[in-house]
């Protein structure tokens, strides 16, 4: 009989990041796990494939041949053909054995889509601070799942059930700057698959510039979109009105508004609102994220330009 191929791969999503990618692929091909690696490069104008075909022969490179932000994770996913994936970014990586461990649990508890991991930051290796927030999830615990529910993750530190990401459509075409993770958490969570904080499934993110003020403002629309796309609306209709406020004293928040107006017609298009039990959940996680400051200045700790 011929041996089973490997249970997880990793999908790494990158443009115009040729050192600090080189650096992310040393790490993931010395994994002891062996995962295969899929790059999906999203117009690198720098020698990205020249660097890869040169370094790493085995890395699978797929070129698109233009910038659609985190939807370049859907293309590999398709591409890669084990049935988990984790996803990192062009400067992180999994610690040795990590992809092991979520083997494990994914194999153990067949509800489980995606596994939200420990991150851990620089050469410090110091926690993030989103790593408390998933730990203390107001969701809950279900008996059939290995951690606490979150409706949260950073992409660069979540393993994925590939037919669940799938079968939720993977990440959404309006959501390219923010919010793309909580928008598929709420597309699993409504379809019956668990989303979990398993702090011992560990990845490492190198710290990222500040981002740009253009960047900042389209992660707020994006933020928005998703409210519209699936919270009630007198809920988007009132963050908005919010935004609106601040657009009379902030460039930022004026650019994230004009952003969001030419997004809305289709995001009404596309809108499905969570099942009533998802949103109570939601609106726990949003009572908490209030309560710790937390949401857009920790992404953009970890976050950069992609």
């Amino acid at each position: 009989m011929n041996a089973p191929g490997p249970a997880v791969g990793v999908v790494v999503a990158t443009r115009d990041r040729v050192e600090s990618l080189a650096t992310a692929l040393e790490h993931l091909t010395a994994l002891p796990e062996r995962p295969p690696v899929v790059v999906v490069d999203k117009g690198s104008t720098d020698h990205t494939r020249a660097m890869i075909a040169e370094r790493y022969p085995h890395v699978r490179v797929l070129a698109p041949g233009e910038d659609r932000g985190p939807l370049a994770r859907n293309d590999g996913v398709r591409a890669i053909g084990t049935p988990y994936v984790a996803f990192s970014d062009d400067d992180s990586w999994w610690h040795p054995g990590a992809l092991a461990r979520a083997t494990t649990l994914l194999n153990g508890h067949p509800r489980l889509g995606a596994l939200a991991g420990q991150l851990r930051v620089g050469p410090a290796e110091r926690p993030a601070s989103l790593n408390a927030t998933l730990a203390a999830s107001p969701v809950g615990h279900a008996e059939d799942l290995p951690g606490p529910e979150v409706y949260d993750f950073l992409a660069c530190a979540v393993v994925v059930r590939r037919g669940a990401f799938l079968e939720a459509g993977g990440f959404h075409p309006l959501a390219l700057s923010g919010g793309e993770e909580t928008l598929l958490a709420y597309d699993l969570a409504a379809m019956g698959w668990g989303v979990s904080y398993c702090p011992e499934v560990v990845a490492h993110h190198e710290p990222a510039p500040p981002p740009s003020e253009e960047r900042t403002a389209a992660m707020r629309r994006d933020e928005l979109i998703g409210c519209w796309l699936r919270r009630p609306l007198p809920l988007a209709a009132r963050r908005t009105a919010a935004l609106l406020t601040e657009g009379g004293r902030d460039p930022v928040a004026r650019a994230a508004l004009r952003g969001l107006l030419a997004r809305l017609p289709a995001a009404l298009r596309l809108r499905r609102p969570l099942p009533p039990w998802i949103e109570e959940a939601a609106r726990r996680v949003d009572g908490q994220r209030a309560d710790e400051g937390l949401g857009r200045d920790e992404r953009q700790v970890v976050t950069h330009d992609r």
